[in-house]
């Protein structure tokens, strides 16, 4: 059965509760495993022993709405794409149903829509996951239907049957590509599987307070004990250029929405992780603000630390902005000019002769309205 056909969630239930996988007498029928109703969505082939010049980030696609710049960031030719997380809206608000209807619907609506499969065909696709794919706004560690999700992931994304993805917990996974003097490597984190409960904050909604405030619990934890391992034993591995992508933003303060700032003993030993593995040439990227910036830490790292933040393909900030007469423009110590709160992705640009990268975050027909460029 193509699943491609189905766009209402009524017919993707129907579609998810029939044909008994158990056929025994007496036996009652149960319905199929959800992750077996997801289409797979493949994507072009990734050379890893090319050179990669240019690499495009999005984040934040709502499945049933505008995808025109997934057009527009093909045009720009990239290696390849990297997509941050919340790739779908599908939270699942009924724990309770075995089905996992809203997250499968959700991926089933994407993978029908001719624009993604146009751009997946074309460009090669890395892919973390945030919240809302993940299962349900702002999950952490104790999400009841974690496993069952990254089932549903690992199939959405078509990973091979040998990925290592599919044998451990989480998602998070590194690449390394291109040839030796062009090694570059790409560490996706997993901010959600592993991830303790954040502080709630005591006053909703005031500046720098909205949901969460930092906590100095030195039990909780981003990544967990294991990948926590993993990340150092990655970064340890020869690579001319790092990036490290969190689906959620690391360096940001003046909000308090998600981030590493919410949990900050994490943050310090993700630095110190970096700092102990002597790696200096490395960039990270995040997305799930709905926003895009570009910023910099230099007085906690010891070196000049760059995110760049490209968040949102087709949901910004600027929609519901625009609805409340909302004018202020969010506080960023450590961020490089104003946000982004139009549709907006991210590019890094590497010049492997010149030893540079230049990061930029992209408006909707492409052109760069914030830029950065560094040596490494």
């Amino acid at each position: 059965m193509n699943f491609l056909r189905f766009t209402s969630a009524a017919l993707a239930l129907a579609a998810c509760s029939t044909a008994p996988v158990i056929e025994e007498a007496g036996v009652p029928p149960r319905p199929l495993e959800p992750w077996s109703q997801v289409e797979p969505m493949a994507s072009a082939p990734l050379d890893r022993s090319a050179p990669v010049t240019r690499i495009a980030f999005g984040s934040c696609i709502k499945q049933k709405d505008p995808l025109d710049v997934l057009d527009v960031i093909a045009a720009r030719d990239p290696d390849l794409a990297v997509l941050l997380g919340d790739n779908v809206y599908g939270d699942v608000w009924d724990l309770a149903d075995a089905n996992l209807t809203e997250l499968v619907v959700a991926y089933q609506d994407l993978a029908a829509r001719e624009e993604f499969t146009r751009f997946r065909e074309e460009i090669p696709l890395l892919v973390t996951w945030d919240d809302h794919d993940y299962g349900q706004n702002d999950q952490g560690g104790n999400y009841p239907r974690k496993f069952e999700t990254e089932k549903i992931f690992e199939n959405a994304w078509a990973l091979p049957s040998d990925d290592e993805r599919r044998a451990r917990d989480g998602v998070y996974t590194s690449e390394v590509l291109g040839p030796e003097g062009q090694r570059l490597q790409i560490i996706l984190l997993d901010t959600r599987f592993f991830r303790s409960d954040l502080t709630r904050t005591d006053e909703r909604n005031a500046p720098g307070k909205e949901r969460y405030v930092p906590s100095a619990d030195p039990e909780q934890t981003m990544l967990g004990a294991e990948q926590e391992r993993w990340l150092a034993e990655v970064l340890a591995q020869p690579a001319d250029l790092r990036i490290l992508v969190s689906s959620i933003q690391v360096i940001a303060e003046g909000h308090g929405w998600e981030a590493w700032r919410t949990l900050p003993l994490a943050r310090e030993r993700l630095y110190d992780t970096i700092d102990k593995s002597g790696v200096r040439n490395i960039v990270m990227v995040s997305g799930d603000r709905h926003l895009g910036g570009i910023y910099l830490e230099k007085e906690t790292t010891g070196f000049p630390l760059y995110e760049l933040t490209a968040s949102s393909i087709n949901a910004p900030q600027s929609i519901w902005r625009e609805r409340d007469g909302n004018t202020s423009i969010e506080p960023g110590p450590k961020r490089l000019g104003d946000p982004v709160y139009t549709i907006n992705y991210g590019e890094i640009e590497i010049d492997w002769e010149a030893r540079t990268v230049d990061l930029s975050v992209r408006n909707e027909w492409g052109a760069a309205v914030r830029e950065a460029t560094l040596g490494f």
